[in-house]
């Protein structure tokens, strides 16, 4: 007797093709094509006892939510991986031309392989103030949380208002910030602002999952609630091995989910006299945060960040490198412009650089120009990989501060490994600077403080589990070292998130670095 066709290989291999294909169409099926409509325009907001007309979306700030599931394509993002299409990721000039007044432009892109929170935000000049809101992306249809099913679900987005017109003007660095605020919120503890305060009702007992967005300009915060712990799942839209804090750090540009377990009661000892005494009267617990300069903190903090690294959900790290580049981020100065008075040291400008080069904005959007093969003029590909003159970046600064500028890139290979580290300067004084990557994720292999060491550091990171995400912070007097795959084609870039500090890197395929400067028109926006 001839054998049975169902043990045939040839059948056996057809049917599991047409079951594969019949799977993906099923996941096809299932996946939506979500639609949104951002209206760009002014609104009157009153906080703190004045009212600003600032630019908004839809009228509201913060702007509305986005929420999505994993798969679906949204026709409308900080943190989206555009994949295959790098011409909607946002900058101005970098990847595309920004939106005009009067006019408008259709963001269409699917969500592949990201789950969590992201957020989107202005992309031009200082818009990105009050030009941002929660993208919520939702695991797919019938897929589970590696954690427990929260109650509900709450986003939480973290701003200052800012006072940066002054420092445009003079080249001096930015005023302190107004106030913090929580969903655009104040809170009780500034002027006028008892009814502007965030609240959140909960009931007793029950899980939560806040979804933390930091979109302030330039601080990182510390977040904690009193008198409970949370537990922290998620970053950068990627899950993390669970651990629980009291107190967590974010770094502007970041997200971070985290799950809150209520009481089962109010506090014995401070429950009120009445039983139906209004909310309002009830005691105000505020947390103990660490102070603002604890470094031994927040480096503890990051150090338990760590990826799943689990079979479903894998740390996928490049573990040999194909390229290195080693970059300092910090603060330089320019001459000040003839007939203006600069507020910068011995009366210059401050001026953001990285390998000591300050971006010099184009007129015309990088990828357009590369892609109509019109480049020659607009940008040159010959960033340095490493800073033309070496010296103590941590100590004793260099007389000389003063940064070149220019439109440079550095040009990768499609699919290549990448090595970057980011190494702070103590030019003009050491500082935090948060770093974002676009078009990738990457790998925070390792950090430390004082300069990177090449002999003896790299032996130190961490190629199993390192924590995945877009946005990183580079230490104040420190290094940071990244890895990642340039698999997404286009021009992406690695910028600065902070005021007068705003770098780019690139991929092009490649890098730049950008000093973010003030539009002479405000009436443009693309947002990212």
């Amino acid at each position: 007797m001839g054998a049975s066709p169902l043990l045939s290989p040839t059948f056996l291999a057809v049917f599991l093709l047409c079951f594969a294909t019949l799977l993906s169409l099923l996941e096809t099926a299932l996946a939506e094509t979500r639609h949104y409509k951002f209206d760009i325009k002014l609104q009157n907001v009153t906080r703190l006892c004045h009212t600003k007309s600032l630019v908004s979306v839809n009228g509201q700030f913060p702007g509305p939510r986005i929420v999505a599931r994993e798969g679906d394509r949204l026709l409308s993002k900080h943190g989206i991986r555009q994949l295959r299409s790098g011409w909607a990721d946002g900058p101005a000039y970098i990847t595309q031309c920004p939106i005009p007044t009067g006019q408008s432009y259709v963001y269409n892109f699917t969500i592949v392989g990201q789950r969590g929170t992201l957020w989107w935000h202005a992309h031009i000049s200082w818009l990105r103030a009050t030009l941002y809101g929660p993208i919520i992306i939702l695991p797919k249809q019938g897929t589970p949380y590696p954690f427990v099913k929260p109650h509900k679900q709450v986003p939480i987005i973290f701003d200052t208002e800012a006072i940066i017109s002054q420092a445009l003007q003079t080249g001096g660095g930015p005023n302190v910030s107004d106030a913090y605020t929580i969903n655009g919120l104040p809170g009780p503890l500034y002027n006028c602002s008892a009814k502007d305060t965030f609240k959140l009702k909960v009931k007793p007992g029950k899980t939560y999952l806040l979804r933390l967005i930091n979109a302030a300009l330039n601080d990182e915060l510390f977040f904690s609630i009193a008198n409970h712990t949370l537990k922290v799942v998620e970053v950068d839209a990627v899950y993390v091995k669970p651990f629980e804090t009291e107190t967590l750090l974010i770094t502007p540009g970041q997200t971070t989910n985290v799950l809150l377990n209520t009481k089962s009661h109010y506090p014995k000892y401070e429950k009120p006299p009445h039983s139906r005494v209004s909310t309002g009267k009830l005691r105000l617990f505020k947390p103990v945060l660490p102070p603002l300069n604890d470094t031994s903190f927040a480096t503890n903090f990051t150090n338990k960040l760590r990826s799943l690294a689990s079979a479903k959900f894998p740390a996928n790290v490049p573990q040999n490198v194909d390229k290195r580049f080693f970059f300092t981020v910090g603060l330089g100065t320019s001459p000040c412009q003839s007939n203006q008075t600069c507020q910068g040291p011995n009366g210059t400008m401050f001026q953001a650089s990285v390998n000591n080069i300050s971006f010099v904005m184009p007129t015309t959007a990088l990828l357009q120009s590369h892609y109509s093969g019109k480049s020659n003029g607009v940008y040159s590909p010959y960033f340095p990989i490493y800073p033309k003159i070496q010296f103590n970046y941590t100590g004793t600064p260099p007389n000389n501060t003063m940064v070149s500028n220019g439109t440079k890139l550095v040009v990768l290979p499609f699919n290549s490994s990448v090595e970057l580290i980011m190494q702070d300067t103590s030019i003009l004084g050491a500082e935090s600077h948060p770093l974002h990557l676009h078009g990738f994720n990457f790998f925070v292999v390792g950090q430390g403080f004082g300069n990177f060491d090449p002999n003896k550091d790299p032996a130190k990171f961490n190629l199993v589990d390192p924590v995945e995400r877009n946005t990183v912070g580079v230490p104040s007097g420190g290094w940071v070292a990244i890895r990642f795959l340039a698999d997404n084609p286009g021009r992406s870039m690695v910028y600065a998130l902070s005021p007068g500090s705003a770098h780019k890197l690139g991929s092009e395929d490649g890098l730049d670095c950008v000093r973010w400067k003030s539009s002479k028109s405000e009436t443009t926006s693309s947002t990212s």
